[in-house]
């Protein structure tokens, strides 16, 4: 496992353990990959962002056969990226540099030592959003065509590589994410909009599902909560509800609704 920050890399071992996985081994990242990440590991080996190298000889090492990308980077370490010879050549040969194309560069890489990059949904399936009202309150019409329209501009922004969440209230448009991330985007929206708004979260069409999976958790929530938003839509069967049986709870606690449409 490659294993960012928060706990989505932590659940990923767990869903592997309960499909039968016996060895996880762990690249993790210096001042990003979490304790409880590292405690659930049978190995653990630590690395730099940018040490493509040390990545790729840690997986044949580890004699793995699949590898899978769990968990984000935080933004200001992808901008003091120190990056290794062979991240150096990997860069040289891409002209656009977003997620697709960076860490579609890496599955190529792991793909050349025999190593195939799974889906960063695998083991996850159960927690995928579902269509339909899933928890809190229901939504009335004029939110529910909220939620239909922010879906729309979200799925076109995502489309632009621009960012795949959006806040709308009563048909405006309060707020696109872009590099600052999700939980920026969400509290700029509360302070123009003053609360009311629906957060709607997406895959980007086409998206690799093997890196860069959108995901929802708790935080997500506490930060719609303080914004005073009302709600949020995610992409049902594409965007991740991180511990989905909690955050169903918690949604029904602070009345967000959580809402899933179907692309």
């Amino acid at each position: 496992m490659i294993a960012g920050n928060g706990r989505y890399p932590e659940f990923v071992i767990r869903g592997a353990r309960a499909a039968g996985v016996k060895h996880v081994t762990v690249a993790a990242f210096d001042g990003e990959t979490a304790g409880p990440t590292l405690a659930a590991a049978d190995a653990t080996e630590l690395l730099r962002v940018g040490q493509l190298g040390r990545m790729l000889d840690i997986a044949k090492r580890s004699g793995a056969a699949h590898a899978i990308m769990a968990g984000q980077i935080a933004p200001k370490n992808l901008f003091d990226l120190s990056p290794d010879i062979k991240a150096l050549l990997l860069l040289a040969k891409i002209k656009e540099r977003n997620a697709e194309t960076l860490f579609g560069a890496v599955a190529q890489s792991l793909a050349k030592i025999g190593v195939e990059l799974l889906p960063a949904t695998r083991f996850m399936e159960d927690q995928l959003a579902t269509e339909g009202h899933m928890a809190g309150p229901k939504f009335r019409d004029r939110e529910r065509e909220d939620a239909e329209f922010g879906f729309r501009i979200a799925k076109e922004t995502s489309r632009l590589d621009i960012g795949q969440t959006v806040v709308v209230k009563n048909g405006t448009v309060l707020a696109v994410e872009a590099f600052e991330g999700t939980n920026e985007t969400i509290e700029r929206a509360g302070r123009v909009g003053r609360g009311g708004g629906l957060v709607a979260k997406v895959c980007k069409p086409g998206q690799d599902m093997r890196f860069d999976v959108p995901v929802v958790g708790e935080t997500t929530l506490a930060n719609i909560a303080a914004a005073g938003l009302r709600g949020m839509v995610a992409e049902a069967g594409r965007v991740l509800l991180l511990d989905r049986e909690r955050l169903c709870e918690v949604a029904d606690e602070k009345r967000i609704t959580l809402y899933g449409i179907l692309s």
